[in-house]
């Protein structure tokens, strides 16, 4: 009982902070262009959120990014990110190759990982993207999205032909860091993926993960090429049922730091 009472006061937390980012994109709307950073010598970074989210939801990311001296782009013919994986990222390969990006690292959340791994896989041969890092990406699918009527959203079922595919092909898989939550809401089986580094969080949550200062630790150290705390490796290659609350929770009070 006290677990269940947990998860739902996670199931909470986490729809009220997507719906504070999401009323945030929609009232306060920023030129995505002011985060590319004329001049900017760091490796440059594609921002790919997830299913209904624009690029403002990962905006704690790309001011971190940005700060660190990325720059910083966004795919905004993406929209609410709804159109299939593989138009996706026919739409992510063309931004690509309009700007003539190069060495790219993606930074992705959710659907945005699969969009990655599948422009990685099937649309980048020039090799354009040299790395990723997939944030709460479903790549094994979950076992929710049988039970929706929508198609944007049955497009996560483990049976979908594309996630098949996606978790049938490891050869860029050594090229991603999949980051996620102890409890995730919307996947109940984790992000492990294999092959990749793998990095679970004591955080929380599938959208209120990008509120905590371990979460942005996370992607600053990745973005960086530093390893990874040995603890983080250790839970993920351990992987505990992601429906459990452990000890090492980060508590509602600590959402936002």
């Amino acid at each position: 009982m006290i677990r269940l009472l947990g998860n739902g006061w996670f199931w909470l937390l986490d729809y009220l902070y997507v719906g504070y980012w999401q009323v945030q994109g929609f009232l306060f709307r920023i030129d995505p262009s002011t985060y590319r950073r004329e001049g900017a010598t760091r490796q440059p970074v594609l921002l790919l959120p997830g299913i209904y989210e624009t690029w403002q939801f990962m905006r704690p990311v790309a001011d971190l990014l940005r700060d660190r001296g990325h720059p910083v782009h966004v795919v905004t013919t993406l929209g609410w990110n709804t159109a299939s994986i593989r138009s996706s990222a026919d739409l992510v390969a063309a931004y690509l190759a309009e700007n003539d990006l190069r060495n790219v690292l993606v930074v992705a959340h959710s659907k945005g990982g699969l969009i990655g791994k599948y422009t990685m896989l099937r649309c980048d041969p020039e090799s354009r993207i040299e790395r990723m890092i997939a944030i709460s990406t479903p790549f094994s699918g979950s076992v929710y999205a049988r039970y929706v009527l929508m198609r944007s959203i049955r497009d996560f079922s483990p049976t979908d032909t594309t996630l098949r595919m996606l978790r049938e092909h490891l050869e860029v898989n050594a090229r991603i860091t999949s980051i996620w939550g102890t409890f995730d809401p919307h996947i109940p089986g984790g992000s492990r993926l294999d092959g990749a580094t793998n990095v679970l969080l004591k955080a929380s949550g599938h959208f209120r993960i990008f509120g905590t200062r371990e979460l942005l630790d996370a992607v600053d150290r990745a973005a960086q090429g530093r390893p990874q705390s040995a603890a983080a490796r250790e839970r993920a290659e351990g992987t505990p049922p992601a429906s459990a609350i452990t000890p090492d929770t980060v508590p509602p009070a600590a959402a936002q730091e």
